[in-house]
């Protein structure tokens, strides 16, 4: 491990931009010819991403190996929280389903087993790679969880790690929310924080020099850059935070209108990115009657917890104006959880997501979902079948339920060894276990273009590459942070932490 040089990246809160700094310095540490990986010991989140062995982690984790240009793999983020409900979540270990918690029990009985895997799966990586971004979570100043928490300030030690404290300008007090969390931190925590990046930053960053000088000499601590907001930034996210930035509203300069429920325990909904990039395309995250309105395309996503969401759409309305809008002629396509939200009933005998035995679900598809308590996580390619179009399509499979048709009917997906998912007869309902069946573009071309067609609009061919579109966003990010960011001194700064020659920073916040 020694000629391994690890990084930290912790942030004064959620969804300060951890994720896309460590993504954006994973692409830079890759460029300038380094063997890098992500680490995250910890993640909580319903974004979930498919290991090339079947194994489930944080989706931030897996976007991040794609940016260093190598295949994720458990040890990125050996430990994954996927809430199910209130106080309830998912532990999934090293990929796969280890047990459901309280939290509670998972911070009493949990600690020093999950300490343990932290620690081995951190040595695997640092003996394969030259450098290690690592990430934190939420604040490393929670001080009531402090004592046992597995993600922050105990991580930058098991690493022996310098550590980077980001604080986000956008949201508003980012030099309050920096200078209180290092005062909150244990004075030897304090001193592996080499600097801060302030991120998110719109406007003339001379106005705000002031306040970089007035910090820089109240903590001692550099400014290592501020990098600006990032319009259109084509990375994908993984805490449901961000989804409070879509609008619900309508935007009638767009020719297609998509109206994606916002289940309240919605997983995955990166699945709907691609949309964003098309230019004949709204999208529109709906949790009313109201917002929905008359789209030309409604998508249920996935889920965590089918049974509850199911029943969200049942008492908010939202389940019959699906039913009005179908009637209406309106397409309907269910992803996952949403898939099985279409079928006649959704039942789950062994309380693996709910204390609900059994819901009825939209009764748009024959079929009907049982809760295993096997989790199904898989890479996918088949060949979808659109009317005359076949399309050959690659996904992946995060469910714990199985699905069985009550009488025969056309399936979505044919795969090497069984057929998936459900497409009626004149295509306007459609579901399917694929997560990522979107990023694909033809498949996402024929879908757009039926639409298109249904409203007399002319089709449009040569649609965007997802593809090309990610890679760009990576390059994208990693220049606006070179240019933003004080990247040599940081290759310094992880030199002389590591060789000792690095000294500590001095506070002077008694003032």
């Amino acid at each position: 491990m020694k000629n391994c040089l690890p990084l930290m990246i912790q942030g004064t809160h959620s969804d300060a931009g951890k994720s896309a700094l460590v993504t954006a310095l994973c692409r830079i540490f890759v460029q300038d010819g380094f063997k890098t990986a992500p680490f995250k010991s910890q993640n909580m989140a319903l974004n979930s991403y498919i290991t090339v062995d079947g194994k489930e982690i944080g989706r931030a984790q897996g976007v991040q190996a794609e940016a260093c240009r190598i295949d994720a793999t458990t040890d990125m983020n050996p430990i994954l929280i996927k809430p199910s409900g209130v106080n309830h979540s998912q532990i999934v270990v090293h990929g796969k389903p280890f047990r459901n918690m309280e939290a509670g029990e998972y911070r009493q009985d949990f600690f020093q087993e999950g300490l343990k895997l932290i620690r081995e799966s951190y040595e695997r990586l640092a003996s394969s790679y030259e450098r290690i971004i690592i990430e934190g979570a939420g604040s490393p100043a929670e001080v009531n969880l402090n004592d046992r928490e597995l993600v922050n300030m105990r991580v930058a030690q098991i690493a022996d790690a310098p550590v980077i404290l980001v604080g986000d300008i956008e949201k508003g007090g980012v030099f309050a929310s920096l200078v209180g969390t290092l005062q909150l931190l244990e004075a030897e925590d304090r001193k592996r924080v080499v600097g801060v990046i302030i991120n998110k930053f719109r406007g003339d960053v001379t106005l705000l020099q002031p306040g970089l000088t007035w910090f820089e000499e109240y903590t001692g601590v550099p400014v290592l850059g501020v990098v600006p907001y990032i319009d259109n930034l084509f990375i994908e996210a993984e805490d449901s935070v961000v989804l409070s930035r879509y609008t619900s509203q309508k935007d009638s300069t767009k020719d297609l209108d998509i109206a994606v429920i916002r289940l309240p325990m919605i997983s995955n909904f990166t699945d709907i990115d691609p949309f964003f990039e098309e230019e004949d395309c709204h999208v529109r995250f709906v949790k009313s009657v109201d917002e929905l309105g008359d789209p030309d395309l409604v998508i249920i996503p996935g889920s965590k917890n089918t049974i509850e969401d199911m029943q969200f759409l049942q008492n908010t309305g939202l389940a019959n104006r699906i039913l009005n809008l179908v009637d209406q002629g309106v397409a309907v396509f269910g992803i996952c959880g949403g898939y099985q939200i279409l079928g006649e009933m959704i039942s789950d005998p062994y309380g693996v997501e709910s204390a609900l035995q059994s819901m009825d679900g939209l009764g748009l598809i024959p079929m009907k979902t049982t809760m295993t308590q096997e989790k199904t996580t898989v890479r996918s390619e088949g060949i979808a079948y659109v009317g005359e179009e076949v399309i050959p399509v690659s996904g992946y499979e995060i469910h714990m339920g199985e699905s069985l048709f009550e009488k025969e009917c056309q399936h979505l997906i044919h795969l090497s060894d069984r057929s998936e998912g459900f497409i009626s007869s004149n295509h306007q309902i459609i579901g399917t276990y694929f997560h990522g069946i979107f990023h694909n573009d033809s498949f996402r071309e024929v879908i757009l273009n039926e639409l298109r067609l249904k409203k007399g609009l002319e089709p449009i061919e040569n649609r965007v590459s997802f593809a090309r579109k990610k890679e760009e966003g990576f390059d994208l990010l990693a220049q606006v942070v070179r240019e933003h960011v004080q990247i040599e001194r940081i290759y310094q700064m992880m030199t002389d932490y590591q060789e000792g020659e690095l000294d500590a920073v001095n506070f002077n916040m008694s003032k």
